[in-house]
């Protein structure tokens, strides 16, 4: 190892070590991760302490890249950010002036406007070939240990310590039909762990789906996708459970169509193996499956499925009617500014989908940032779509639908756990892009 060290530049050796953005990148993406578990378990007063923490990190990062240059690396998407940033004060600092906000909610408004998605350029930009490695790994291994953590929840009784908060009881817990409830892992809400598996899900597929040079390799990447299936499998989400299958469609068709020709029978018989372990484990979870399945049943009965899937895309149809060109002000919607402005965050004071909330927030600028994030989605998938093609493997484009679906469908201007994890998707959106060619598992030489 030391002869291979010598032979190798030093530049190189330094960036095979954690640079001080992916620290900084890795610190928010773990307290978003176990910020729910402490306020359930430990003391319900650390939610605001925690997201300050989390929140002045991920401004430190952005510093960080600003300070040492490395903004200019994306000089096209900075630019866009600077005249967004600049277009979205200039509008809330009009709402102040019209009576429509506050100073308290228009700081709570660029938080969510704006905070999460600087980050998320910042880190790609910052970030290097180790730190991206890093975050990939460490999004793995939480999954496998929120796996076996949504199994004990799924199979304890609701009123259970593991299922209940500090300041909760029984009746608090929601669950998927009587006596399961719906897992939450160390998140303190049902949507936080389904989003976490859609997050996760590309990344799952990436690590299956990499080079693998030894056993032990092999085995983790089959533990992260036993344990992704799993904790799917027992989430009693209808969204985990059709974003996961999803997914999972896409990485074997995608397995198909973008490996070489010399490739495709080895492609084919990955895609069979992949297949039978998912039935494997659907045959030992079919309990939990049932489960899922009465939720679907009971929700169908009191909703209609077609309706709900344009009201996440669209928002709620009332919200047009309601809605004014200048909005009720930026961040006025978010359960942050609820809880600021009536000390309980349990309800949206908008809307409940995210494209309501933003419209409703914004007026025009609402419908601005809606036309925004489809162009860069588009931008986005098509980038994607290019440098799957040249690398033979579906990665890039799992990404870049799993940031597509985010950034429609999460309520990241609503949520503060979403907010920060759709910062934390679009970070390595970017990065699939600047760094196509990644060994997730690199050899001994690439590591020194």
């Amino acid at each position: 190892m030391s002869a291979i060290a010598a032979s190798v530049p030093r530049a190189t050796n330094r960036a095979a070590s954690l640079s001080r953005a992916g620290q900084l990148f890795l610190a928010v993406f773990l307290i978003v991760i176990f910020e729910g578990a402490v306020r359930k378990w430990v003391s319900s007063a650390s939610t605001l302490p925690l997201i300050l923490l989390r929140d002045l990190l991920a401004l430190a990062l952005v510093v960080y890249a600003l300070r040492h240059g490395y903004l200019r690396r994306h000089k096209k998407i900075t630019a866009v950010m600077l005249a967004w940033s600049c277009l979205v004060l200039g509008w809330g600092l009009l709402q102040l002036v019209g009576g429509e906000s506050s100073p308290v909610v228009f700081v709570i408004g660029l938080r969510f406007w704006l905070l999460y998605t600087w980050f998320a350029v910042a880190a790609a930009a910052a970030m290097n070939e180790t730190d991206y490695r890093a975050a990939i790994l460490a999004a793995a291994l939480v999954m496998l240990l929120l796996a076996p953590l949504a199994v004990l929840q799924h199979y304890s009784p609701p009123g259970a310590r593991i299922n209940t908060q500090l300041d909760g009881d029984e009746e608090s817990v929601f669950v998927a039909v009587v006596g399961v409830v719906r897992t939450t892992g160390t998140f303190s809400f049902t949507s936080g762990y389904a989003t976490y598996l859609t997050m996760v899900a590309p990344l799952v597929f990436g690590i299956l789906g990499a080079r693998k040079r030894n056993t032990r390799q092999f085995l983790f990447a089959m533990a992260v996708f036993v344990a992704f299936v799993t904790g799917a499998l027992v989430s009693g989400s209808r969204t985990a459970a059709i974003t996961s299958g999803m997914m999972l469609m896409a990485y074997l068709l995608g397995r198909l169509l973008f490996s070489k020709a010399r490739n495709k029978v080895g492609a084919a018989v990955a895609v069979v193996v992949v297949l039978a372990m998912t039935a494997l484990f659907a045959y030992v979870f079919r309990d939990a499956i049932g489960v899922t399945q009465t939720r679907f049943e009971q929700a169908a009965q009191a909703e209609d499925f077609g309706e709900r899937v344009l009201t996440v895309l669209f928002g709620e149809p009332w919200v047009y009617d309601l809605m004014s060109w200048l909005g009720y002000g930026v961040g006025f919607g978010s359960n942050l500014a609820t809880y600021v402005r009536t000390g309980a965050a349990d309800v949206f004071a908008l809307a409940e989908a995210e494209g309501g909330r933003i419209l409703m927030e914004g007026g025009l600028l609402g419908v601005a940032y809606i036309a925004l994030k489809y162009l860069a989605l588009a931008v986005g998938l098509l980038s994607s779509l290019r440098a799957s093609i040249k690398t033979n493997s579906p990665y890039a484009v799992l990404v870049w639908l799993t940031t597509a679906l985010a950034v429609v469908s999460w309520p990241a201007l609503g949520q503060l756990t979403a907010n920060a994890l759709l910062g934390i998707m679009l970070a390595y959106a970017l990065l699939v892009l600047r760094y196509p060619r990644l060994e997730i598992f690199p050899s001994r030489a690439s590591r020194s």
